[in-house]
Parts: C-alpha cells; structure tokens; sequence
C-alpha cells in the first residue's frame, strides 16, 4: 500500500486513485466505488455531533459484494465501517482512520416473508417503516419503531439493538431478530441465530444485536413478525406539573397496565411541535402524555377508563382519545417530528439518551431543568416514560462563543446524573463514539475486559469499526452541530 510516511495519507496512483481503492475497483464495478472528496466528505458523519475521516465509500449489492470489500481490508489492512441511513446519533457511524465506509443502502430487497411462521428474511438496507407497510395487508408488522422509521435501516436497528415508542410492551430489536447472516471481519460468511425459536449452541446472535458493527456486517436479518393488534386506543393527557405526569407513569405499571407505549413531552416540545404539525396539542400545559393502549376491544376500553381514574389522582388536565385513524396518525407524527420541529427555536441541538428507573423520572427530570439552567441553555424532553429512557435535547446556536463547550458539560452532567440514580448510559441510541469514554461509570475493569475479549474473538485486527464503544484514549472527533432532519 502506498501511505506518505510523513503524513500518513494515502497516496494516490498515476490513474488519480490508490492502489487499495484501484483494488476494490477490480472486485467490485468501478461505480460502487466512491472516492472523490465531494462524495467521501458525504459519509464523514451520521446524525451525531462528530466527524472521522473515511478513504472511500463502496456501495455493496450483494453479500458477495462485502465479502469482497472486507477481503480488500484485510489486505491493506485498513478498517472498515458498515453504514445504513446513517441515522445514528451516538456516532456509531463514524469512520475512523481512513476507513472503507461499506454502503448497506443498495442491500434493500425483502428476500421472503412467511405470515404463517410471521418471519420475514431481508437485507440491511430495507427502510424500518418500508418493511412494515410492504407486509401490512398480512395483517403483520415489525415492531420496533424508532423515530426515524421512516429513514432508518433494518441494519441499523441491528447494530444499535434500537428501540421506539412501543418498545415497551414489544421489546427491543433483540427481541425481534431470529437470525442474522454476518460477513466477519476475516470475510467469512456465518449465520447466527436460526429460524428455530430456540437454536442450538451459544446466542452468538445476542451477542451481535446491537455490537455497534464491531463484530462483524450484517448482510441478511431474519426478523420477527408481530400481529397487527385487533384494537388500539390513543390517549393525550395533559398536567401542570411535569412531575405529576411523570408519576403517573409508574402508577400505571404498578397497577398492573402494561401499555404499548407511554411518551411524555414537556412544554417547549409542545410548543415546537404544535407550530409544526397543528394537532391541537395542550401547549399551555408543563407536559403532556402520549399513551396507546392495544388489545382486544373489550380490553382496551377498560384500560382507557382505568387510565382516566389514575390519572385523575394525578390531577391531569384534558384527557384526549383519538377518534379515528386519521387522528391517532397525527398525534404520532406529532411525536415523531419533535426532533425536526425544534429547529424553531435552535439551529442546533445536541441529544442524549439514557435511562433511569421509572420511579427516578421526577428526580432525575428536576436535575436535568436545574443543569441546563445553570449552563444558561434551554432544554427540552421528550422521551419513552414507559420505560425510563431519557431523551433531554439541548437547543444551542453554535455560532454563539463558549455555548458548545457549556453543551457538552451539561450533556456530561445529564449522563453521570442518570447513572447514579440507578439507570444506565443508553437505552437505544448505543454507545457509539459519544459515550465510549464513559463506559467505566457503569463497568468495571475486569468487564471491560471481558467485552473486549470478546471482540477480539470476532475480530482479531480490530479492522470492523474501530474506536467504538470501548474505553479508548484517543480523542472522540471534531465537534459540529446535528444535521437539520435528523432525528432520534
């Protein structure tokens, strides 16, 4: 491989590419091969606030196609990063190093689809919400519905083990993944999991849902299919006080209501997504929640009246149930769009995610507006109640001096608040580049270890992502601003 030895830069042939790029030109078509610093620079970053460096970009088809392009890694011992959407917001997409950015987008076919068995095989590349409304008139969907359904991948949601509003009741991506077909980091082809509801031998399946791509590129998932429930009923309810509705909560569960998703928005969000979408929403309130119940008809009306009398203990508002299809539709897209419609108050935000205990929601809650007031930002909270899973936003104009640097420290207060009362550093977003250096405030040395034992075992060069998740003291990337549309 020819590298500058003063700069470490690749150095470019007499046909203008280097000679790892004209390999994987000879093993792929020369348009699956990217390397112009327009296109390169596209593939810098995903929705997180960090930027790496990749040599070039290759749009795979095939798993043949990445078998191939791992193959060249290896040969010049370069790492490489798979990428979907490029959603992500930990910067578990970031390619570090000079990286190969393996393409998963062109990978978009859904393979098969057994409505009796309610298994469906795809590709990575395959849209979230794609999947779900291409097997709608089974009277099917696939369950985890994070808020950029409409953009994420399959892949994706693989990687980072991803979540969504109605993960409570369904479970996380894991919980719907029977098996993955996997290129590992040698470019060996392995299928991990099986169709079986219990294969045999170790879950190296677990193991790779949600590794953050350093185990390996997925190239075909096995997904679980969820029956499409026979009655659904959508609830706003609004409070005065953030903390009464974040009580309300726990007074669900505790009373034996398992609902398939609780979202809390507070009164900045409100306001944002009002402006945004004209749903009616209870904007002179300090939060609302966002509740869906799903059953059989009987069932769900209980719940409904059950949910109003908990509530009324709480001292709630309105309480608002959707009326139609039509309605429940605009109360999601609501939620869904509060990350784009913050645009109106900030340019910029910067987004965490993690989770406490339910119980801890009004303590931790309370921290969250007394630290943003100290570091003299606003922010905003819109998150999965149900489950404990944080999402406070920190809305900044970064043309303004000092305010990224007060971000960050009030985004690393957050994190360390969350932890201490019990919760964990992630609840959907993974770990990525953003949270890396922080895994010693939930593990120890000896687990540490362990994990990277573990990856080792996958991957003994460390060429499949590198600098990712785990404790590393090399530097995280350049700070920027979220791009406009992205969403969590």
């Amino acid at each position: 491989m020819s590298v500058d030895v003063a700069t470490g830069n690749h150095v470019a042939t007499a046909s203008g590419h280097t000679p790892m790029v004209e390999r994987l030109r000879s093993v792929l078509r020369p348009d699956q091969v990217r390397d112009g610093a327009a296109e390169v620079n596209l593939y810098r970053r995903d929705a997180s606030n960090m930027e790496g460096h990749a040599a070039v970009v290759c749009f795979a088809e095939s798993t043949g196609d990445v078998r191939s392009i791992v193959a060249v890694a290896n040969e010049f011992n370069v790492p490489f990063v798979a990428r979907g959407s490029g959603t992500g917001l930990a910067g578990g997409a970031v390619p570090m190093g000079g990286a190969i950015v393996i393409s998963t987008s062109k990978m978009n076919r859904i393979l098969s689809v057994d409505a009796v068995n309610r298994q469906a095989w795809v590709e990575p590349g395959v849209l979230n919400l794609d999947l779900s409304n291409q097997i709608e008139h089974l009277g099917v969907h696939f369950a985890p519905d994070p808020s950029s359904q409409q953009t994420c991948s399959i892949g994706g949601n693989v990687a980072n083990n991803s979540g969504g509003p109605h993960c409570l009741a369904d479970g996380v991506t894991s919980a719907h993944v029977h098996a993955v077909e996997v290129v590992l980091p040698d470019g060996s082809v392995v299928v991990l999991g099986g169709e079986a509801p219990e294969p045999p031998g170790y879950d190296l399946r677990g193991a790779f849902v949600g590794s953050e791509g350093m185990l390996g590129v997925a190239t075909k998932v096995c997904v679980k299919l969820m029956q499409n429930p026979p009655g659904i009923a959508t609830m706003l309810l609004d409070f005065a006080d953030v903390a009464e509705g974040a009580q309300l909560v726990s007074d669900i569960i505790a009373d034996g209501i398992v609902p398939a998703a609780v979202e809390m928005m507070d009164q900045l969000c409100l306001q944002a997504v009002e402006a945004f979408i004209h749903a009616g929403l209870p904007v002179d309130q300090a939060a609302a929640l966002l509740i869906e119940v799903v059953g059989l008809p009987a069932g769900v009306d209980s719940q409904v009246e059950r949910i109003r009398e908990l509530a009324a203990q709480r001292h709630v508002g309105t309480v608002r149930v959707a009326a139609d299809d039509a309605e429940r539709a605009l109360l999601w897209k609501g939620r869904k769009s509060a990350f784009g419609a913050i645009a109106r108050i900030k340019p910029n935000y910067y987004l965490h995610d993690t989770v406490v205990p339910r119980h801890k929601l009004p303590e931790v809650l309370e921290r969250v507006y007394e630290i943003a007031a100290r570091h003299e930002l606003l922010v905003l909270n819109v998150f999965h109640a149900g489950d404990g899973n944080l999402h406070p936003l920190l809305v900044y104009d970064a043309r303004e001096p000092g305010v990224v640097e007060r971000v960050h420290a009030a985004g690393d207060e957050i994190v360390r608040v969350s932890v201490a009362a019990g919760g964990v550093l992630s609840g959907e977003h993974g770990i990525g580049l953003e949270k890396r250096d922080l895994m010693p405030l939930m593990f120890s040395a000896v687990d540490l270890a362990a994990q990277a034992d573990l990856r080792r075992a996958f991957d003994p060069l460390m060429l499949s992502n590198p600098d990712k998740v785990l404790p590393s003291p090399a530097g995280c990337g350049d700070i920027h601003s979220v791009p406009e549309g992205a969403w969590v």
